[in-house]
Parts: C-alpha cells; structure tokens; sequence
C-alpha cells in the first residue's frame, strides 16, 4: 500500500471509529457542556491520561500547522478540524493532503543559491 494511501484510510479510519463512540455518548445523554463533559474526559486515571495525550498532541500538531507555511493559509482546515473532529482524522489528513501538495525551498537556502541576492 503506498502511504498516502495509508495516510487516507488512517484518516477515515480516524474519523469513523471515534465517532461511532461519541454519537453513543451523545444519545446516552452525554453533552459538551463542560461540567459535564471534563467529569467524563477526567473520571479516572486511564481516562485523564488519554485526555491530556490527546489534548497535547493536538497542542503540537497544530503548531506544526501554523509554522507549515509552504502550502499557504488554506493550511488553517486542520486545526479546527482537529478540535472538532479528532486528531485521529485531522493528522493523517493533513499528513495526506501535505504529500499531495509541492515542497518549498526555505527562503535561507534559496537565498544562498541566488546570485542576483548577493550583488
């Protein structure tokens, strides 16, 4: 399998299985009020562990986003989709959707190899 390939069915994996839980969580009552959803993301040890790594990583990743400026504002999808719909779905996305997309130089190593920028 070639890994955008990967990278997408990880997306969609990413999207679907998370989600058939929360829409379980959503019709046995639960809600995104936060007196009720942090006692839910927090009420035991495996729980807030999983909370904080997700939360963390997505702290990360989207940074990494923000600092991508190779591909443009149009880059900015990710981060809400990363809090909407999970990290699971937004990183191998964005991971797919960035190998589709050309890599740019740095401007630090264009500027060396420009002989007009240095006269």
């Amino acid at each position: 399998m070639k890994p955008r390939h990967l990278l997408l069915a990880l997306s969609a994996t990413g999207l679907l299985l998370p989600w058939r839980y929360n829409i379980l969580y959503f019709a046995n009552g639960g809600s995104v009020l936060p007196e009720v959803f942090f006692q839910a993301a927090f009420a035991n040890a495996l729980t807030t562990a999983i909370t904080l790594d997700v939360y963390i990583a997505a702290a990360g990743f989207s940074v990494g986003v923000a600092m991508d400026r190779a591909v443009g504002a149009v880059r900015w999808w990710a981060i809400p989709a990363t809090f909407l719909l999970g990290l699971a779905f937004a990183l191998p996305g964005y991971l797919w959707w960035r190998l589709g997309k050309p890599m740019a130089e740095p401007r630090s190593v264009t500027a060396r190899r420009d002989p007009a920028h240095h006269a």
